[in-house]
């Protein structure tokens, strides 16, 4: 491939397979927009639902365990469509699993939560909080990713679960 003179040679990326250059730049610029979109509407969805379930001070904080549950729950199924089950577009997993998913999911909110539960000399609630967070949500992704391979018939061509 010809380069301006302006252009130093570099090796190819080996994941990629992509000379880096202005074609890459674009395409990073696309992946990083694709993110911050999601990430706005992901974002906007979780503070609407912290507006609309408020925690009450010293309670288990049911808004953002709900939220970070359906958000893992919908990850699994997201992943599973989109690795295993057919081609998507190249930006659906930045917009929608970085984006979307990650500006709901809200593991910050999470830390927050039982700080202020240690805080409030509520340790057996924050506990019990960050355990059943961290539980609930592996099983979520796991159970969601499972449902969805036994539900969606592979695509042709793609590797898939036989199960």
């Amino acid at each position: 491939m010809q380069r301006d003179s302006g252009w130093q040679r570099e090796p190819l990326d080996p994941d990629t397979a992509v000379e880096p250059g202005p074609p890459e730049q674009r395409r990073q610029a696309q992946v990083l927009a694709a993110i911050a979109a999601g990430g706005v509407l992901g974002a906007c969805a979780r503070y609407g639902a912290s507006l609309v379930w408020p925690t009450a001070p010293g309670t288990f904080p049911w808004t953002t365990f709900w939220i970070n549950i359906t958000g893992c729950t919908l990850m699994g199924v997201l992943m599973v469509l989109i690795t295993e089950r057919g081609a998507a577009h190249p930006l659906a997993r930045p917009f929608l699993g970085t984006g979307v998913l990650g500006g709901y999911t809200t593991f910050s909110t999470y830390a927050v939560d039982a700080q202020h539960l240690f805080d409030g000399r509520r340790a057996g609630l924050a506990l019990l909080y960050l355990t059943a967070t961290l539980v609930a949500a592996l099983i979520a992704v796991w159970a969601s990713a499972t449902l969805t391979r036994r539900l969606v018939a592979p695509a042709s061509g793609t590797r898939g679960d036989a199960s």
